[in-house]
């Protein structure tokens, strides 16, 4: 139920997206995702329920295997992680925004107070805000508004106050957009609130493991079933039973 909640979702924020767009976006939409994870999800607990209610072993063990293959990644991406942001590596293979997409929702900087990966000047890896002389785009040179410095009291919003932001220096920039990169800001955070994400993490992961032992201890009860069956079959054969 909650995959097929996450599948509704996910193609309800779909269907909310410009036409224009979402041919160009379809690697990168968290809607996408969010459909592929809820169809994912679907298809792994339907091979379980089933499994279980047909005590069918050969779905049983396909659900063992995906929970655990599952399990394994979840905890090789913990690992890298932490290597990752215990090196100071975080982010070095993908510190630029996305180079083919416009932002409509880019990193999370209002929450963080940042913009880009390392720097604002990042956005310039994106086809939209690239700030070359080449760049036909009305856009060029700026940041998106997500970037910008938001005043509670201000009454009219200006969404364009991350045009031509690219082309100023940091001190000059600093006064409209938030110049830091939010990698940096991430890697804070994480460290901030790792018992918080430790507590999420085996959250998840332990419903999959009693998922794995309860599927496996099914699967040779229903074995120790068939060979008591085929036992009491052929000593019903046998004439001095």
């Amino acid at each position: 139920m909650i995959s097929m909640v996450m599948v509704a979702v996910g193609v309800y924020a779909r269907l909310l997206k410009h036409a224009e767009a979402a041919l160009a976006c379809l690697a990168v939409d968290p809607a996408i995702l969010l459909i592929m994870v809820g169809v994912l999800t679907f298809l792994i607990t339907f091979c379980g329920c089933v499994g279980s209610l047909r005590e069918n072993i050969c779905l049983l063990q396909l659900f063992s295997v995906c929970l655990t293959v599952v399990f394994l990644l979840q905890l090789a991406a913990g690992v890298l992680w932490r290597l990752e942001t215990a090196g100071g590596k975080v982010g070095v293979g993908n510190k630029h925004p996305s180079v083919s997409c416009p932002a409509e929702h880019p990193v999370p900087s209002p929450q963080f107070s940042c913009c880009g990966g390392v720097s604002y000047k990042d956005w310039s890896q994106n086809m939209y805000f690239n700030c070359t002389a080449t760049n036909p785009s009305r856009e060029r040179c700026s940041v998106p508004f997500s970037c910008c410095l938001h005043d509670a009291n201000q009454i009219v919003i200006n969404t364009m106050c991350g045009h031509g932001m690219q082309a100023r220096g940091y001190l000059e920039a600093s006064a409209f957009i938030h110049t830091n990169g939010c990698i940096d800001k991430l890697v804070n955070w994480v460290h901030s609130n790792l018992f918080l994400l430790g507590g999420i993490t085996l959250g998840l992961a332990l419903p999959q493991l009693v998922g794995i032992v309860l599927a496996q201890l099914l699967i040779n009860q229903i074995r120790d079933q068939i060979k008591l069956q085929l036992y009491n079959q052929q000593h019903r054969a046998d004439p001095w039973y």
